[in-house]
């Protein structure tokens, strides 16, 4: 499993981001994807997970109707499409693989080097 993140970036408060995670290895379509964030000096945070199957979604509260997670197991790709971003949205982004979809770092097994996120107010 290698999992590379990208689409991060630089954005303005109230703009949109959609970040991509891309697994190399033949175990995405058996795997849970979640999306974690850090920021400086924070510990790393749950953001949102998907099941395998795309049917069972969970986000964390300070990101809930604005961002939105999804994936194509056609293409090895999971995505975070993030909205109305706002500066407290800052952090470097992550994406795991894991065997069902949950918000602690424990049930992730293998973890992409993450993408950066800047929101400028």
């Amino acid at each position: 499993v290698q999992l590379v993140e990208s689409g991060g970036g630089s954005a303005q408060a109230g703009s949109s981001l959609r970040l991509s995670c891309v697994d190399s290895g033949r175990a995405f379509r058996t795997s849970a994807i979640g999306w974690f964030r850090q920021a400086p000096g924070m510990e790393r945070e749950f953001v949102a997970t998907i099941s395998r199957s795309g049917g069972d979604i969970y986000y964390a509260d300070s990101v809930k109707g604005r961002f939105t997670i999804s994936r194509d197991n056609s293409k090895n790709t999971a995505f975070l499409q993030m909205n109305d971003l706002k500066p407290e949205d800052t952090g470097t982004y992550y994406c795991a693989s894991g065997g069902v979809p949950a918000s602690s770092i424990q049930h992730y097994n293998y973890w992409g080097r993450g993408t950066q996120v800047t929101v400028s107010s």
